[in-house]
């Protein structure tokens, strides 16, 4: 087997509920061209009876979480309403070395910690909506909440969209299909920098001086 061209990176999309995140993961994750992998976190969780073990989530239990934790062998990990929620780097890794890329569904804070870890192996995108208002009727749209979750949906976007700054890249979301391309832009850049494709250019570089 021919060894990677490149050693893969880390694609991480965060938006407020409602920006269009799990969209465009959805979108990218449906183009075969580009080559996906989507991180499968670990939670303790119960499981839902339409969610597939290691597919949607590996369910573990406590102790076994806390064991990946403490032995530092979780990218990122949070406490949401009581269960934990994870990613493991050991999978990650494996991935990344066969020069295959790995898409990230997470929030800021998830975002943060993969970053500290792997600086050179991430890029992040933040999908902000083109308005609150867009955002509400977004939310409303899909039925799913009472009015006072929404509100509640709403402050915590405004907390989360302040983070914008700590992103290498912003999209505002007012046409799914621009917004879309957009991330397969700058996917296809981001795969061309110099650090990522050394090892194979200095080659060639040396094969081209000594001609």
């Amino acid at each position: 087997m021919n060894a990677p061209t490149r050693r893969g990176l880390m694609l991480i999309l965060s938006s407020p509920s409602g920006a269009g995140k799990t969209t465009l993961t959805r979108m990218l994750l449906q183009d075969r061209a580009l080559d996906l992998t989507l991180s499968v976190s670990v939670t303790t969780r119960a499981r839902r009876s339409s969610e597939v073990d290691g597919i949607h989530y590996r369910f573990i239990s406590r102790p076994d979480f806390e064991s990946l934790r403490d032995r530092g062998e979780l990218l990122e990990w949070a406490e949401v309403h009581g269960n934990l929620y994870g990613t493991p780097k050991r999978p990650v890794d494996d991935i990344l070395a066969q020069g295959r890329d790995v898409l990230f569904d997470i929030d800021y804070q998830g975002a943060a910690q993969v970053r500290a870890k792997s600086p050179a192996d991430v890029v992040t995108i933040f999908i902000l909506p083109p308005s609150m208002s867009e955002l509400r009727a977004r939310l409303e749209r899909r039925a799913e909440d009472a009015r006072e979750v929404i509100d509640r949906r709403l402050d915590n976007a405004r907390n989360e969209i302040r983070r914008w700054t700590t992103y290498d890249y912003v999209i505002v979301n007012d046409d799914l299909d621009r917004s879309y391309g957009d991330v397969r832009a700058i996917l296809a850049a981001e795969r061309m920098r110099r650090e990522r494709i050394a090892p194979r250019i200095a080659g060639l570089v040396d094969d081209l001086l000594a001609d």
